[in-house]
């Protein structure tokens, strides 16, 4: 287990501010970095794993890096680097990366030059990371007899139901080293990394006040008349210039959005939708920085609130609630799941997805029915099985974090609220409260008339959609 104290975090706060043109002023102090002692702590949590799991070598697949939400980087977790990398680790040796292409080498080469401590230098290096380059290191190292965990191999749910290791490479890899035991490892390897330590944590910490930010310049630029992709766009500016690069949200608005996903207008060619008195803006903003995550979940009303939505608000903040007071090392993940449940089984309204799922890793997912016959016009799609609480064993242990995200609905109206948690010594340390509420555009707690910089200078769409 991970020595944790969240009164000793690893640097001090950085703080936000604006001068008094309310634009983003830079902060002097320095933001949250890892150090070498954080690198040789996770390779010997990698080495004692390999010696409890009777493993010569690890091999980690990682996904390629515009995966967007929630993507499948462990290989960063031993790089510290480039994401959409493959690591091989022998137990008994530094671990080996192997590049895509060459320009991953060349931004490896640029990065040392300026000064980057790199955690992996270039003879650990490798220019391919196809079946010949991944025969060949194996080889290299010895391991043509040897156990192999494979980290990429099992399921990564929704994405990846059969893991994301591909299939023709794979078989060859199999075909050409047949004395090689892989066994997939990704289910322990990934319980193991999720109780981070302090200089991780430090990093949480950061990108969940970059995702505060990017809420509240949202809640700014939210008014009748402007359109959905200025309050997007607001998002996006608050977490760039404060020096990180963030997925893609997911984003939707009108009377009342009964759906989660990325705007329309992200995927389908169409302008975006204008925003009219009276609407919701339902979002779920991912904040990521240094390679950890943190998940925000937004209700913001334009004007007056439809009172299904106050009730349904009330519903998924008692479930926050019960998550808040259960979450406590020692105890499972599944009981976590089954207090933040009781709190919306007296309702008469429906649930619209999982309440709470792990982070860095984003394993551990609570189920949620799966019938959706009873959702208002839902009654003519395929039926839906029911989701099964995954991970309900695996015990809570200082350092994990976790997306809360209760919700509930009351015909059409859908609230959505929460943010990122993180289990203490002794209890639960909330780092997103704003969020676990509905934000009303223009509130006080933010600059009136403020719309981030340069959005005044956004195009127009002359053929902006005004409907709901």
């Amino acid at each position: 287990m991970n020595s944790f104290s969240p009164e000793q975090p690893a640097t001090r706060a950085v703080e936000f501010r604006f001068d008094k043109r309310w634009r983003f002023v830079m902060p002097n102090s320095d933001v949250p970095t890892y150090s070498m002692a954080e690198r040789d702590r996770r390779w010997e949590l990698a080495r004692h794993f390999m010696d409890r799991e009777g493993l010569d070598a690890l091999l980690v697949f990682g996904e390629h890096e515009d995966a967007g939400p929630a993507p499948v980087s462990y290989d960063t977790w031993f790089t510290n680097g480039r994401p959409g990398t493959t690591v091989l680790f022998a137990k008994n040796r530094e671990p080996i990366s192997l590049f895509p292409m060459e320009l991953f080498i060349m931004d490896h080469l640029e990065s040392s030059r300026r000064g980057d401590v790199m955690w992996i230098p270039p003879e650990n290096v490798r220019a391919s990371r196809d079946s010949r380059a991944i025969v060949a290191t194996i080889t290299e190292l010895g391991l043509t007899s040897g156990t192999v965990g494979v980290v990429g191999l099992e399921p990564y749910p929704p994405w990846y139901p059969e893991g994301i290791v591909p299939y023709g490479l794979w078989n060859k890899v199999l075909a050409q080293l047949p004395n090689v035991e892989f066994r997939p490892t990704a289910l322990a390897f990934l319980r193991l990394i999720m109780a981070m330590g302090q200089e991780e944590i430090a990093v949480v910490r950061h990108s969940a006040r970059i995702g505060d930010e990017m809420v509240r310049a949202m809640v700014a630029a939210a008014r009748p008349g402007a359109w959905e992709s200025e309050v997007y766009a607001a998002a996006m500016t608050a977490a760039h210039t404060r020096g990180t690069v963030v997925p893609g949200m997911h984003f939707w608005s009108g009377p009342a959005p009964a759906a989660s996903g990325p705007p329309q207008w992200a995927y389908r060619p169409q302008a975006p939708r204008v925003l009219r008195d009276g609407d919701v803006i339902r979002a779920e903003v991912f904040s990521h920085f240094g390679g950890r995550h943190t998940q925000h979940q937004v209700t913001i009303a334009l004007g007056e609130v439809h009172e299904d939505l106050t009730r349904a608000a009330s519903v998924a903040r008692a479930a926050y609630d019960a998550g808040l007071r259960a979450l406590r090392p020692g105890r499972k993940f599944g009981e976590i799941v089954e207090e933040m449940r009781k709190s919306v089984e007296t309702a008469d309204g429906w649930v619209f997805g999982p309440a709470i799922h792990g982070l860095n890793p984003m394993i551990g997912l609570s189920g949620f029915p799966g019938d959706i016959s009873g959702r208002p016009g839902a009654e003519v799609y395929p039926s839906v099985p029911d989701k099964t609480t995954m991970l309900g064993d695996m015990l809570l242990e200082p350092g994990m974090s976790f997306a809360f995200e209760p919700n509930y609905a009351f015909g059409r109206h859908l609230a959505y609220l929460g943010g990122t948690v993180i289990v203490g010594e002794d209890g639960v340390i909330e780092l997103n409260p704003y969020t676990a509420q509905i934000l009303r555009a223009g509130s006080p707690d933010t600059p009136q008339g403020w719309r981030g910089p340069g959005l005044d200078t956004l195009p127009h769409f002359e053929n902006a959609s005004a409907n709901p």
